[in-house]
């Protein structure tokens, strides 16, 4: 990693706030919103997640809702595809794939609008956080539902405690910051 990337990282690391208990009691919460409120590191963690995978022939890219719709809807942009948003139930106006996963105290669902991945396409999944890897597993099993073809998931933060990289394998899980 260069010099110009490990400042990158440290910018953006230095701006994450730990909030203790939040949600609830023994929950450590990463804040991103300090780094959100600053042009030059939130351009700084666009930039290397575009760095990241300029390499790769994308369609489309899948942000969850609904900090993931923040990094995926700039990358999106800055990489000229398009955005598909995987959103929680009742959201999207238009007839929609739904697909229910285990959160560690309950369930939740996501939903995606049936024609928004061509087959074949070939997709990046983005949110802010990956813990258990239950979101990220929801919606790359609705862009494969579609028939994409989800060739990495990206990730500002990953909870490596909590094993949600090895939840999505196959499906590469790159982040910018491990805790």
């Amino acid at each position: 990693m260069s010099a110009t990337i490990d400042h990158r990282i440290a910018q953006i690391r230095g701006l994450i706030r730990d909030v203790p208990d939040f949600p609830k009691p023994g929950i450590l919460f990463r804040d991103i919103t300090p780094m959100l409120g600053d042009p030059q590191a939130f351009t700084a963690c666009v930039e290397l997640l575009a760095e990241r995978f300029a390499d790769q022939r994308l369609d489309a890219i899948v942000g969850v809702e609904s900090r993931g719709f923040i990094f995926a809807a700039a990358l999106a942009t800055r990489m000229k595809v398009s955005f598909v948003p995987a959103r929680k139930p009742g959201k999207l106006p238009a007839a929609t794939d739904k697909v229910s996963y285990a959160l560690e105290y309950g369930t939740d669902s996501l939903e995606m609008h049936k024609d928004a991945i061509r087959a074949g396409a070939r997709v990046l999944l983005v949110d802010d956080l990956i813990a258990t890897g239950g979101t990220a597993w929801a919606a790359i099993e609705l862009a494969t539902r579609q028939g994409g073809h989800v060739v990495s998931a990206a990730f500002v933060i990953e909870l490596t405690a909590l094993g949600g990289a090895a939840r999505i394998a196959p499906v590469e899980a790159f982040s910018l910051l491990k805790y």
